[in-house]
C-alpha cells in the first residue's frame, strides 16, 4: 500500500509540474500559501517571534547586534510563490441514490509575489464541487404557473410515494469556481510576552461562477421559481455567478510550538445586484482557524465559519454556517496530500433543496417544469494532491 500510495502521489505531482507554467520558488522556507486566511496565517506565524529583534540567545539576553548582522524582519513570504493541486470529491447526506457519485474533479492554482515581508499580491483560482441536499428525494407540491393552489404532487425520487406522480431526477451536480485577487498588508500592533502581535489586512476581489449538470450545456443557467405558484419564473440568469469586494482582518489568538489559531472578520458586498437580489448591504464573513501540527510534516486543522452566500437566486444574503476539517501530509520536498471534509448550509433559508415544482405549460413535461429552490446545504469529502502548501477556500 505504501508503494502504491507513493506512486500515486508521484504521478499527481508530476502532472502538477507539467501543467504549471512557472518554476517553484527556490527557498522552501518561504511558505507557499494561498487564499485570504492561509496567506495571512503564513505571515503571522513568521512574524510571531519568541525573542525580540536585536537580542542574542543567551541567559540573560544581551542587547547587541548578533554575529552576521542584525536579523532580517520576518513576515509574509517574499519573492514569487505558487501552489497547484488537483482534487476529487464525493457527496454525503440526504441526496438520494441519483446524487451518489464522484463529483467533477477540480484544480486550485495560487500565484503570489511578495514585495517585502509586509506587502504581498496574490491571485488564486479554486474549484469546489458539491451536490446539494434534497434535490431528488421526498415529495413536493406541483403548481401550474399563474395559479395559487397546487394541482398535484411529485415524488422527486422517481417513485410514487403518497400517490404522487413520479418525477424526473434533477441532476444538480455543481462545481463552483472562485477567482480571488488579494493585496496582503502586515502590521505589527505591539508585543505580548516577548512575541510580536501582527495583524494582516487583505483587500480582496472575488469572482465566482459555476457549472450545473442540469443546465445540459455546461453552464449555471437554469430556470427557477422564487415563489411557489407565481408567474415570476426567472430564466436566462447565471444562478451561481456573482462578484464581490471584501476587506479581511486577520489576527492571532493562539500560538504554541504545535498549535496555532487566528480569527478573521471580513465585511463584503456585491459589486452589483443581479437576478432577484434586493439589497446590497455589507455582509460580515467570520472565520475561526485552528491548527495542530503533531509532526513537522503533518497538519490537522478545523475551520468553522459564518459566511454569506448572495447569489442571483437570493433576494437577501443567505447566512451560511459551515466548517472545513482535514488533515494534510507533506510528501517529499514540496508535495502534499490533503483530505478535507466540508459541510454547510444557510440558517435563514429553509427547508433545504427543492420545495416545489411549477409547470409552465400543460402538459407538464420535464423541460417545462421549474423548481422552487430553498436553502442549499451540502456535505462532501475532498481529496487533494498538489505541490506547495495546502489551503482551504473561505468564500
Amino acid at each position: 500500500m505504501r508503494t502504491v500510495s507513493t506512486r500515486a502521489v508521484a504521478i499527481a505531482m508530476a502532472a502538477a509540474l507539467i501543467t504549471s507554467t512557472a518554476p517553484a520558488y527556490a527557498d522552501t522556507a518561504e511558505a507557499l500559501s494561498a487564499s485570504v486566511v492561509s496567506g495571512a496565517n503564513a505571515g503571522i506565524k513568521n512574524a510571531m517571534r519568541t525573542v525580540p529583534l536585536g537580542t542574542v540567545a543567551q541567559v540573560p539576553p544581551v542587547n547587541q547586534v548578533p554575529v552576521g548582522g542584525a536579523p532580517q524582519p520576518q513576515g509574509l513570504p517574499t519573492g514569487f510563490t505558487y501552489t497547484v493541486d488537483f482534487s476529487m470529491a464525493y457527496p454525503y447526506g440526504n441526496i438520494g441514490s441519483y446524487g451518489k457519485k464522484w463529483l467533477p474533479g477540480g484544480m486550485d492554482i495560487v500565484a503570489g509575489y511578495g514585495f517585502n515581508p509586509t506587502t504581498r499580491l496574490l491571485v488564486s483560482h479554486y474549484d469546489l464541487q458539491h451536490y446539494p441536499y434534497s434535490f431528488n428525494s421526498g415529495t413536493v407540491p406541483l403548481y401550474l404557473q399563474g395559479f395559487a393552489n397546487p394541482i398535484g404532487c411529485v415524488d422527486l425520487s422517481g417513485g410514487t410515494a403518497g400517490g404522487c406522480n413520479p418525477g424526473t431526477p434533477i441532476d444538480v451536480t455543481t462545481k463552483d469556481s472562485f477567482t480571488l485577487v488579494m493585496l496582503e498588508k502586515l502590521f505589527d500592533i505591539g508585543h505580548l510576552r516577548g512575541r510580536e502581535l501582527p495583524i494582516v489586512i487583505t483587500p480582496t476581489y472575488v469572482s465566482r461562477n459555476g457549472k450545473i449538470d442540469q443546465s445540459g450545456n455546461g453552464t449555471d443557467v437554469v430556470p427557477f421559481d422564487p415563489v411557489p405558484g407565481s408567474p415570476n419564473i426567472v430564466a436566462n440568469v447565471p444562478t451561481r455567478t456573482a462578484q464581490l469586494w471584501s476587506v479581511a482582518f486577520t489576527m492571532p489568538f493562539l500560538k504554541t510550538p504545535k498549535m496555532f489559531g487566528t480569527f478573521t472578520a471580513a465585511p463584503a458586498w456585491l459589486t452589483h445586484l443581479n437576478g432577484i437580489n434586493i439589497q446590497n448591504r455589507a455582509q460580515l464573513y467570520q472565520i475561526l482557524y485552528l491548527e495542530y501540527t503533531p509532526t513537522s510534516r503533518t497538519k490537522i486543522f478545523f475551520e468553522p465559519q459564518s459566511s454569506r452566500d448572495y447569489l442571483p437566486t437570493d433576494a437577501y444574503a443567505q447566512h451560511l454556517v459551515a466548517y472545513f476539517a482535514g488533515i494534510s501530509e507533506q510528501i517529499g520536498k514540496n508535495g502534499f496530500v490533503q483530505l478535507v471534509l466540508n459541510s454547510g448550509g444557510p440558517t435563514n433559508e429553509s427547508p433545504y433543496g427543492v420545495t416545489a415544482l411549477t409547470c409552465t405549460q400543460l402538459p407538464c413535461t420535464p423541460s417545462q417544469v421549474v423548481p422552487t429552490i430553498g436553502g442549499l446545504k451540502a456535505t462532501q469529502l475532498q481529496l487533494e494532491f498538489g505541490i506547495g502548501t495546502p489551503s482551504v477556500i473561505q468564500f
